[in-house]
């Protein structure tokens, strides 16, 4: 299989996406209720067919349905089987395609995590807006970790990293730097955030694998991993985070393959402008750079949207592949919206594509895709091919049942909290406490042993040898004095005898 099926439009023209242009990334859009997801759905089928694996957002929990087979039962059945009839879809069937569903929250999937290692320094610190002085202090904590071979796995493990190099600055400073107590206390903040909007659940082993997501089944069949977005997609910041760090592994990982005959994974992003309202530059960034790059290792991503204009200009233009649903002109931004998305596609002589965009029906859109030589198509007007999978969710019973067969098991189920950063810096502490309060007593032992006793207070009592020496002398001086020259003679005379006395 070369090509999946898009749909056929107003010229009778079937509209392909071709495998091998895949990888040039793709872009659908529309208004809700017009169709996204199913286009979504059946792009996920295709690629599925065709041996590739899909990594897909799932907001809404509809395409947990893909991991369900059609049914003649279902309410609308008939009007699948009439558009199918209507765009020559011959063998059209029912089925369910292999599935393994995800959720960094452990409720709805297999838990999804990294480590604060695998994370990075740089990474982390993009994420979060740091300085580059920041920046700079979160290197040394991962260096100083390093060196003394300690595991950075969750939160906690970096925030006692932090602590302990603040502590230690004066210590560290001439083989790190300098570290700036201030510039810990910023770090510190913006970990806070982040833990707020659930980031602890996302740091922490044991880690995913990407040869995990990058599977096919024992028929070819490229798995389809649905990962459940319905509660991460009210924390933004976490779900950049988990973008931004899984294309970046894959950028990091995959070797470089140029444009293959078929895409190894491929990725949709559904409701794609929350990822990017209000992200960090560095996020929008890093995305640009893989969209750009990442193609050459043969991954395509595609971003599921409501208007063109919610994807940033430089990430718009690495898409190659455009399906656009219906947008409704209610206000003059959405009229200037149909605007920018018309203009975007290679214009078709039989009908303005601004006009058309407006009044495309549910399951309709306009299509332009990568031809052989990686040229966009004349845009058609499309009729879009009705999904083999479940239309609509599966339920809590049928997703549990698919679980249970997940080729992971349930190894990514249970945290794994092994010895780390945190752990050892506590024993370390507990130790040093320990090792002052022993020094501690021995220097109050050797104060208790070396100090002198008091001197005793008084005049010290003269015995009588000294006492009858005095008397002599004395008498001496004072006759020595009579004959010097009377009382004066005797008054200097007891002075100087006296003073000699006393010493």
């Amino acid at each position: 299989m070369t090509t999946i099926f898009i749909g056929t439009d107003t010229d009778g023209k079937r509209q392909e996406l071709l495998l091998h242009r895949a990888n040039r990334h793709g872009l659908v859009a529309g208004a809700t209720g017009t169709g996204k997801t199913v286009t979504l759905q059946i792009l996920s089928e295709g690629f599925s067919n065709a041996g590739v694996p899909v990594f897909a957002v799932d907001v809404k929990g509809d395409l947990s349905g893909i991991s369900q087979s059609g049914s003649k039962t279902h309410k609308l059945h008939d009007k699948l089987i009439s558009r199918a009839e209507k765009i020559g879809l011959e063998d059209y069937n029912y089925t369910a395609f292999p599935t393994m569903f995800w959720d960094l929250y452990g409720k709805n999937g297999h838990r999804v995590r990294t480590t604060i290692s695998e994370m990075g320094p740089t990474l982390l610190s993009r994420l979060m807006g740091l300085t580059d002085v920041q920046e700079g202090v979160m290197a040394i904590a991962f260096d100083v970790a390093e060196d003394n071979d300690w595991p950075l796995l969750d939160l906690k493990d970096l925030k006692s990293t932090l602590t302990f190099i603040a502590e230690s600055r004066k210590d560290l400073v001439f083989e790190y730097g300098n570290i700036s107590s201030q510039s810990v206390g910023a770090i510190m903040r913006n970990l806070l955030v982040l833990e707020r909007d659930g980031a602890d659940e996302f740091f922490g082993e044991p880690a995913l694998k990407l040869s995990d997501i990058m599977r096919t089944d024992m028929n070819g069949k490229g798995i389809v991993s649905v990962l459940d977005a319905q509660q991460l997609i009210n924390n933004p910041r976490l779900y950049s985070t988990f973008l931004l760090w899984l294309l970046s592994e894959l950028f990091e990982e995959l070797p470089e393959i140029g444009d293959p005959d078929k895409p190894v994974i491929a990725f949709f992003f559904d409701e794609a402008h929350l990822l990017f309202t209000d992200a960090p530059k560095a996020l929008v960034r890093k995305i640009e750079q893989v969209a750009r790059l990442i193609r050459s290792k043969g991954v395509g991503i595609y971003f599921v949207t409501q208007k063109p204009t919610d994807i940033p200009d430089s990430v718009l233009g690495q898409i190659g592949n455009r399906i656009q649903h219906a947008l409704r002109a209610y206000t003059p931004n959405d009229q200037k919206a149909i605007r920018a998305s018309a203009n975007a596609f290679r214009p078709n002589p039989a009908f303005k594509t601004e006009d058309v965009i407006s009044d495309l029906g549910v399951g309709e859109a306009v299509v332009s895709l990568l031809d052989a030589k990686g040229r966009p198509g004349i845009v058609g007007q499309t009729l879009i091919r009705p999904p083999s999978s479940r239309l609509g969710p599966a339920t809590d019973t049928e997703r549990k049942t698919v679980m249970s067969r997940s080729p992971v098991g349930t190894q990514y189920d249970e945290t794994i909290d092994r010895k780390s950063a945190y752990e050892m810096l506590g024993e370390k502490r507990k130790r040093n406490a320990e090792a002052k309060a022993a020094e501690d007593a021995r220097v109050a032992a050797e104060k208790a042993r070396t100090k002198r006793k008091p001197k005793r207070r008084g005049r010290k009592r003269q015995s009588a040898l000294e006492a009858g020496t005095k008397a002599a002398v004395r008498s001496i001086g004072v006759e020595i004095g009579r004959k010097l020259g009377g009382r004066t003679g005797a008054a200097i005379m007891r002075g100087i005898l006296g003073s000699m006395m006393r010493r």
